[in-house]
């Protein structure tokens, strides 16, 4: 689906949004617009008649099932019931449930719509320390929960380990196919997947350590207003490593000088709410190496979204094989 945000399909299905609206209650007036595409399409609706603008995640075919999405949702709602985490409500369209639907090309489009939440992306460039503080006890308080939280019987979500991210499924496409990787590359990176195999199967997924997680902390997925930090977008989560939720949240600049530092208020703010043993801290960038692979590898099966676009194709490749080699250096 490399080619999926085209836009004829992006002009398509905002004329279906525009006709879906009103199955969250929107007038005929509310005009759709384009907010970011990603994994998903989001758009903004505003509606004059309504307070405030609504967001509808637009699903990509072919990634979850209708079941992955209500159990996302279910997540979200307990979350938000028990006033863990500050994230956007979703909203019940008419009839009852969450997800609405359209038909494009003949497929099934599943449609999201969450109440606005007031925010901005943390800036990259700006001083970050004190925000992973705060990032770091959210985390925290996210992994206390579904250590405790009895889900629903149908709960299904995606599982992200080695084989899942690395290995022979991947959920986002082969590492094999990034963008610029040539044959000493990928003979590098042949050598750390291995690696990194084996230091995952003897770290093991005891209950202390893998879990329900959201997978995907990025700044682009938090929302600052004032002292807040709101977390949004719990599309990709699933069951890992509590500490990938760490490498996440360095997505995109896992090479930049201020990662310890970063490490260290995150592990900080961690502990402030629960335990982090030094087993657990050691890890750390074994995570960040995984994830900053499986996003090599996104990129170059999302290579149409402006995220791919925005970090730079091969130039991102370069940048991964220089962390793997430096992580080989230290740990091979």
């Amino acid at each position: 689906m490399a080619t999926l945000y085209n836009e004829a399909y992006l002009t398509e299905t905002l004329g279906e949004l525009q006709d879906l609206c009103q199955a969250w209650g929107l007038s005929p007036r509310t005009e759709v617009a384009l907010l970011n595409m990603s994994e998903n399409a989001t758009f903004r609706a505003d509606d004059p008649d309504a307070a405030d603008p609504v967001i509808l995640r637009v699903h990509r075919p072919y990634y979850h099932s209708l079941q992955e999405i209500e159990s996302e949702l279910a997540w979200i709602e307990a979350l938000r019931a028990e006033g863990v985490v500050e994230t956007p409500q979703p909203l019940k369209v008419k009839g009852g449930g969450h997800i609405a639907n359209f038909t494009h090309r003949g497929e099934t489009r599943h449609v999201v719509g969450f109440a606005f939440m007031e925010g901005r992306e943390p800036d990259l460039s700006a001083d970050l320390v004190d925000g992973f503080v705060e990032l770091g006890a959210i985390s925290a308080r996210l992994h206390q929960h579904v250590e405790r939280w009895p889900r629903p019987a149908a709960f299904q979500r995606k599982v992200w380990t080695f084989a899942t991210t690395l290995g022979p499924s991947p959920h986002w496409g082969p590492w094999r196919a990034a963008l610029g990787l040539t044959g000493d590359g990928r003979a590098l990176l042949e050598r750390t997947c291995a690696l990194l195999d084996r230091q995952l199967a003897a770290y093991g997924t005891g209950r202390d350590r893998f879990g329900l997680i959201h997978a995907d902390l990025r700044l682009a997925n938090l929302l600052v207003h004032g002292d807040r930090i709101g977390v949004i977008d719990f599309d990709d989560c699933g069951f890992g490593w509590f500490g990938y939720d760490f490498a996440a949240a360095v997505s995109f600049y896992e090479t930049d000088p201020i990662i310890p530092d970063l490490q260290a208020a995150w592990l900080r703010g961690y502990r402030s709410v629960a335990p982090m043993p030094a087993e657990d801290e050691a890890m750390l960038p074994t995570f960040v190496l995984l994830r900053r692979i499986l996003l090599t590898a996104w990129i170059a099966s999302h290579a149409e979204t402006p995220t791919a676009a925005d970090a730079g194709g091969a130039a991102f490749t370069d940048g991964t094989l220089a962390l793997a080699d430096r992580y080989l250096a230290d740990h091979g």
